[in-house]
């Protein structure tokens, strides 16, 4: 800071040089001002755009997250650089109480003195408090199972008392531990070599041969419950299919190929909530067969080519309105395509109608579909035929449109059926999951890893969306498991399964 007294006694180059100077941080300052709002005005575009259907799945997800960063750093970057208090127009929001089940810890914060300056003894009058949340390292303990000798001097004849059935016999791992490392691996995307950075900053070396073979041993343990999954899922008339890439590790080429994770689950209006998963090398139609085998019913899809043996085998296609609408948004978002955007006026019509009746009753449902949805799929065809005849073939346009009408019954199956669903989105959040892990994982590292992996996430999925805690439903499951009669192994299911008192 310059003094008025300190310019008197500048000379006029030393003036002209300090006004420069001062010219220069202000252009300096403002043209980064300039820069970081318009950083800030492309964060909050793409942070609009991460919601829409520009970005899907992992990328998505990711972004979010990024730009939700990003997007604090810079209004923190330019509540420094401003030269009057903050706009109140940047609201904070309100925060949700911590969990009141925490422990707490209390630090008592108060004057050193509490004389005040007049000589008068100050009162307390109330207090303000503010919590902070605190973390600590996950923390082992050990369970010492002592069993006593006895034995009998006469006969000496020796009573213990037997030891109780475990996941992993003579093993040191609890079922709890077992737990924690199939969520940690299959739900919170953690690989096994992070898994053992993490144990051994507590304290506790856990190699990861020694967790990869916990694992193994869980999914041999886990199978049969999950076979039971499966076979109580073929009891539900609809279900919705998809299927995701996996790298798979090709020992032989000492590289990684393509391979498939499909998902498969119940419909989304169906009252029992699962979700199985398959792992196979290849997108090839023949696994979807292998897998669905002999079930017969509505299958909720996109236009893959691998569904079309099984439709030609008595399934009943259900096609998905958001592939069809998502060729339109396309066109819209690239070439701001007027035709798009008028598809797309009817589109969000027949999803208003969805929305309006997604908790309704099945009869409900149907009438609504019937009275509301149906016109307006009904202009939405008109519309399409029509305009396909103004199009040129070849042209993105007109392959829009003939996606539609190619399948215009399978798209509009569900205007006759309450349990069908208007897309496949529901399956497409199921799997979600695995694109998010992806990055994680690296690869699978065999078939059979894979298809453990299928397994273990069948179950922890499955235990979400019935709104489960995987880490308590895993732990009771894996204490249970060894002595569960194989005829009372349904009464395990995610959707069965209740907390033990």
């Amino acid at each position: 800071m310059i003094h008025e007294a300190q310019l008197d006694n500048l000379t006029p180059a030393q003036l002209r040089e300090l006004t420069e100077r001062l010219l220069n941080e202000v252009r300096h300052k403002q043209a980064t001002i300039d820069k970081l709002t318009h950083e800030n005005a492309v964060l909050k575009r793409m942070k609009f755009a991460a919601a829409s259907e520009v970005f899907q799945g992992d990328q998505r997800s990711l972004l979010e997250d990024s730009v939700d960063e990003d997007l604090e750093a810079v209004q923190s970057e330019l509540q420094q650089l401003a030269t009057k208090p903050a706009s109140p127009e940047r609201q904070t929001p309100k925060r949700q109480a911590l969990p009141a089940e925490l422990p707490r810890r209390e630090f008592r914060h108060e004057p050193d003195n509490t004389l005040c300056a007049c000589g008068c003894q100050m009162k307390r009058i109330g207090e303000d408090v503010a919590e902070k949340l605190d973390y600590e390292p996950g923390v082992f303990t050990v369970e010492r199972h002592i069993r006593g000798k006895w034995a009998c001097a006469k006969c000496e004849r020796l009573v213990q008392a037997p030891v109780e059935a475990h996941v992993i016999d003579k093993g040191i791992p609890t079922a709890g531990l077992l737990a924690q490392v199939l969520v940690a691996k299959y739900a919170d995307h953690q690989p096994l070599y992070r898994q053992e950075g993490i144990y051994a900053r507590s304290g506790v070396a856990l190699p990861r041969s020694t967790l990869a073979a916990w694992v193994g041993a869980c999914g041999v343990q886990l199978q049969p419950l999950v076979d039971a999954l499966k076979a109580e899922m073929f009891s539900h008339r609809v279900l919705h299919a998809d299927e995701t890439p996996v790298a798979m590790l090709d020992p032989g080429a000492g590289k990684t190929h393509r391979a498939y994770l499909w998902s498969y689950c119940t419909g989304q209006f169906e009252d029992s909530r699962m979700v199985v998963y398959d792992f196979a090398e290849s997108r090839a139609g023949k696994h979807a067969m292998e897998f669905l085998g002999d079930w017969r019913g509505a299958l909720v899809c996109d236009d893959y080519s691998g569904y079309k043996a099984l439709l030609a085998k008595g399934l009943l296609e259900v096609g998905c309105m958001a592939h069809a609408r998502r060729k339109f948004f396309e066109l819209w978002s690239n070439h701001r395509s007027q035709i798009a955007e008028q598809a797309l006026s009817h589109f969000g019509k027949l999803y208003e109608v969805e929305r309006e009746v997604q908790a309704s009753a099945p009869e409900l449902r149907l009438e609504a579909r019937q009275s509301q949805a149906k016109p307006v799929a009904d202009a939405l065809h008109l519309w399409l035929t029509l305009h396909r005849q103004k199009v040129p073939d070849g042209s993105a346009t007109a392959k829009a449109i003939d996606y539609s009408l190619k399948r215009w019954v399978a798209l509009t199956r569900y205007l006759d059926d309450a349990m069908l669903p208007i897309d496949n989105n529901w399956v497409e959040n199921r799997i979600r999951p695995v694109a998010l892990g992806r990055s994680n994982w690296l690869f699978a590292g065999s078939l059979r890893a894979g298809k453990r992996a299928a397994a273990a996430m069948s179950l922890i999925q499955s235990a979400k969306l019935n709104g489960l805690e995987p880490w308590a439903y895993l732990k009771d499951v894996l204490t249970r498991l060894p002595t569960q009669p194989a005829s009372r192994i349904a009464e395990l299911l995610p959707h069965r399964w209740t907390q033990p008192a």
